[in-house]
């Protein structure tokens, strides 16, 4: 009789810290933008805000990739085109589930049809740069990315003297 109340102590005990943890993955760090401002990069100079409406916004602070919005962009996308600078390489990052306006897939799929992913700010944090991909239709979308000195930086690769100094 004691061992079936352990192995059912520790089969719920199993259960309870799954539960948990997938909370904490899909739901418990993130915590809705408040702050609905979007930047991009100017061909060969700084960042500056865009004019956006309807935006939604999500963040982490326990993880510097976990950042996604929606909006829809002011600007027509020749304008933003001949205005500021293009990422290249942009591949979006899966959302959670329930953030539902964002959708990786598609985003990857319209990139590759005619929307266009540009720079939003470089080295938001250490290796990682902000990308926006805006649609010809005005949505938007925006996410963090590691660039290249942010995977060897997180892979233990030496960073190389290319790369800026952490702080």
């Amino acid at each position: 009789m004691t061992g079936k109340i352990l192995v059912l102590a520790i089969v719920f005990s199993a259960l309870l810290a799954g539960a948990g943890l997938y909370y904490l993955q899909v739901y418990g760090y993130y915590e809705d933008v408040t702050d609905p401002e979007i930047r991009l990069t100017r061909l060969g100079g700084e960042a500056e805000p865009i004019l956006i409406e309807d935006f939604e916004g999500i963040d982490a602070t326990s993880s510097p990739i976990r950042f996604r919005a929606c909006f829809t962009a002011q600007s027509s996308l020749a304008t933003l085109t001949e205005t500021y600078e293009i990422y290249e390489g942009a591949e979006p990052l899966v959302a959670p589930g329930w953030f539902s306006c964002f959708d990786a897939d598609g985003i990857a799929t319209e990139l590759r049809d005619g929307a266009v992913a540009f720079l939003g700010e470089k080295n938001i944090e250490y290796g990682v740069d902000r990308v926006v991909a805006v649609f010809p239709d005005g949505r938007g979308f925006a996410w963090h990315q590691l660039n290249g000195c942010g995977q060897k930086a997180y892979d233990g690769t030496p960073v190389g003297e290319t790369c800026p100094a952490r702080e």
